[in-house]
């Protein structure tokens, strides 16, 4: 195989680039290539301004796919950190070009992999790259450690309330957003509720510090944090956001800066807190509750989604779920007239009667077609108690209904179809087909009823054509009618096949009434949960907790009509 040489080449600053740092790696690679190696075929992999912490960098993945496809002999850095600083990394790359005989060469530590010292010596040299990397680290950790224990600004996101002072080199306190903080640390004290805070500043028209949205975590942090009344807090955080490092690790320095709240205040608040986290620890499960129709709830009055949250516990143990409105919960000042709130105990039986009937609704038209009427599909629609209240459906989305069910089965369109069906051209054919049908009624007539007007013979010629023209209009207008239905919201009746499946498979579908409220408690919930994300899109519900409508996944919808 001809010997041909990846040269790579990187720097990690725009600076380094400008003092030409990347054209000098490449003519000393090309020239060592060429005259120490005796390889005139080469190709140069340029990666500009890009860190060696990690291998993630488009020039070196292009070559490594290309060494792998075996174009390549060589591989030539300047150094070593060139290909990567991690000693990991670097470990994964050489163990893998190895696999592939490719030489790795360093010309500025001058080794060369094609000889068992030059290996040795690679591997060395890591170590101790690897080495010093560390204890640099350390280096800086401890003197910023150092400059924490002596109250001095180590580098972060400014707190809200605080402005970065360049020439003391610390946050000095900025007098508006200070309001800010207080107007939090009040609110929260009246209404222990961050949640209230929260809307009572969106209400106020307050913003953040950096003008984002403001959320229940925002606030908390504000409060949790001992910044606010002058206390420097180092080294809290394994990461700026991650888990928290013992607390013999942190680094507290107490009075060393201007405070905005209270040290009373401050510990006031954090116990009502922590009262509020053990008291939400101990009234939901510990083992992930799981709410059957969470994110399928919806509030009539202002749209938002509801809140699933575990209702208090039976006499059994059962812990069903309940649904409030999110405004109703965050918003009440202002959002009286919402729905407020729904028990699982109502909303299942309900959706899960509404689904099994639908099943049955499907069931009949398949059986009876056209003979089953709007009427009888709704009466079956709406059997079972949990209807009780309920006068109808409305009349669009029952017809809609019907017409799908009854195309999903290929049956044709009754003359009653929707004033949307009834164009001209659908007219004309229903009028020809009236038409064809009367003719073939004078024609038996004729036949049966005068002997000497008409021969059995002629009889049936003339009644073959009537017939193949009946037939010929009827395929028209079953196709003018499955057109329209395609047109119509909810064509995809997939869902009801899922719907019957699962039904089949609890033993549902036998039963009159599925008691939805004693077999939750004994099914899987999480597959109870996936069946009702497949079949249901959404449920509407009103200020007395009626059930407005149901939208399927298809986007079919269901609005109820009830006996006010």
């Amino acid at each position: 195989m001809k010997k041909k040489a990846a040269l790579y080449v990187r720097v990690s600053t725009h600076h380094q680039i400008d003092k030409d740092s990347l054209p000098f790696q490449k003519k000393e690679l090309i020239n060592y290539s060429k005259y120490l190696l005796g390889i005139d075929y080469y190709e140069v992999f340029e990666d500009a301004g890009y860190s060696g912490k990690n291998t993630q960098r488009p020039a070196f993945q292009d070559m490594m796919s290309r060494l792998r496809a075996g174009e390549f002999t060589h591989l030539l850095v300047w150094k070593i950190d060139r290909i990567s600083r991690n000693l990991r990394d670097f470990n994964e790359m050489y163990d893998e070009i190895k696999k592939y005989n490719v030489t790795f060469i360093s010309k500025n530590e001058q080794f060369d992999t094609s000889s068992a010292m030059g290996e040795a010596m690679l591997k060395i040299i890591l170590v101790f790259a690897e080495l010093e990397r560390k204890l640099t680290a350390e280096r800086v950790y401890a003197v910023m450690l150092s400059r924490a224990e002596k109250g001095l600004w180590n580098g972060a996101p400014v707190p809200l309330g605080y402005d970065f002072d360049e020439e003391n080199k610390f946050p000095i306190i900025n007098t508006k957003e200070s309001e800010t903080v207080k107007f939090i640390y009040d609110s929260y004290e009246k209404t222990k509720s961050s949640g209230e805070v929260k809307h009572m500043l969106e209400s106020n028209n307050i913003q953040t510090k950096k003008n984002r949205t403001w959320t229940t975590k925002t606030i908390s942090d504000i409060i949790r944090n001992p910044f606010y009344i002058g206390t420097y807090r180092y080294n809290y955080r394994y990461t700026p956001h991650g888990k928290i490092r013992p607390e013999s690790e942190w680094v507290v320095v107490e009075d060393n800066h201007p405070a905005i709240i209270s040290k009373e205040q401050y510990n006031n608040l954090n116990a009502v807190m922590d009262s509020n986290a053990y008291a939400r620890g101990s009234n939901r499960s510990k083992s992930n509750h799981i709410h059957v129709f969470k994110g399928l709830v919806s509030c009539s009055s202002c749209k938002k989604k509801y809140i699933a949250t575990v209702d208090r516990p039976r006499v059994d143990g059962y812990k069903p779920s309940v649904y409030r409105c999110y405004n109703y919960v965050h918003s009440k000042k202002d959002y009286r007239v919402c729905s407020g709130n729904i028990g699982e105990v109502k909303l299942g039986p309900f959706v899960m009667n509404y689904i099994a009937n639908l099943v049955k609704a499907n069931a009949f038209l398949s059986t009876y077609g056209l003979k089953g009427t709007e009427k009888e599909v709704e009466k079956i629609l709406l059997k079972g108690t949990q209807f009780n209240d309920i006068a109808g459906i409305f009349s669009k989305d029952l017809t809609c209904t019907y017409e799908l069910l009854l195309e999903a089965e290929d049956v044709l369109f009754n003359d009653n179809s929707t004033d949307a069906v009834k164009d001209n051209e659908f007219e004309k054919l229903k009028k020809e087909k009236k038409k064809l049908e009367r003719a073939m009624q004078r024609l038996e007539d004729l036949y049966l009823f005068d002997d000497e007007a008409m021969s059995e013979k002629n009889y049936l010629i003339k009644k073959q054509t009537i017939d193949s023209k009946i037939d010929d209009v009827n395929a028209m207008i079953k196709k003018r009618s499955s057109d329209y239905a395609k047109k119509l919201p909810g064509h995809d009746l997939s869902f009801i096949k899922k719907a019957t499946q699962y039904m089949l498979s609890q033993n549902f579908k036998s039963k009159k009434s599925i008691d939805y409220n004693k077999i939750v408690k004994i099914i899987d919930k999480k597959l109870l949960q996936d069946f009702m994300q497949v079949v249901v899109k959404e449920v509407v519900v009103e200020e007395d907790k009626r059930i407005a409508s149901i939208e399927f996944v298809n986007g079919l919808t269901h609005r109820f009509v009830y006996r006010r």
